[in-house]
C-alpha cells in the first residue's frame, strides 16, 4: 500500500507500524490515500435544514464534476431535487440523475454546491468542484489532497 510521503506499508498498516483502525484521527481524515485510492471524510448538510447531517467517507473522483451521496441519506436530511441532469458514467454510458443543493464540509473548510442523487448503498463520491472551490487539489504523484496556497481566480 502506498501512503502520503511516499511510504510503503503492509496493508491495514500505517508507516509508522500502528494499524490504521488504531489512529486518531485516521489517515483518511487528512484526504491520504489508502489502497491506492483517496478518501476523505465529509459532512453534507442540508441548505434548509442545518440540524441533519450526512457524514461517511467520500472517494475522490477528479473525474467527476458534482458530488454523490446515496439518495436515501440525501432525503432523510431533506434536500430536494432542484433538477435532473445527464452524466456521463466512467464506462461511457450517459444516464439521467437529479441533483439537489448542500454544504459540504471536508478537511476543515466548508463550500456549497451539487450533489448527485445516487441509489441507496452507493458509495459517496466527492467531485472535483467542491475541492477546487476551497483550493484543495489532488497530488498525483501520491494521491494525496493538498491545499493550493491560494485559491486561483485567472
Amino acid at each position: 500500500m502506498q501512503v502520503a510521503g511516499g511510504f510503503l506499508a503492509s496493508p491495514g498498516f500505517t508507516p509508522f507500524g500502528k494499524r490504521e483502525r488504531d489512529c486518531f484521527p485516521p489517515a483518511w481524515a487528512y484526504g491520504l490515500s489508502i489502497m491506492g485510492l483517496t478518501k476523505v471524510t465529509t459532512k453534507l448538510t442540508a441548505l434548509q435544514d442545518p440540524q441533519q447531517s450526512y457524514e461517511s467517507l467520500f472517494l475522490v473522483d477528479t473525474g467527476a464534476t458534482d458530488s454523490m451521496a446515496p439518495a436515501d441519506e440525501l432525503q432523510r436530511l431533506g434536500v430536494k431535487a432542484e433538477g435532473r441532469t445527464s452524466y456521463e458514467l466512467a464506462d461511457g454510458t450517459v444516464r439521467e440523475f437529479s441533483f439537489g443543493l448542500v454544504r459540504i464540509e471536508f478537511m476543515g473548510e466548508t463550500t456549497a454546491g451539487r450533489v448527485i442523487f445516487a441509489a441507496p448503498g452507493t458509495e459517496p463520491l466527492l467531485g472535483v468542484t467542491a475541492l477546487e472551490s476551497v483550493g484543495i487539489m489532488v497530488d498525483p504523484a501520491n494521491k494525496t489532497l493538498k491545499r493550493l496556497p491560494a485559491i486561483p481566480l485567472k
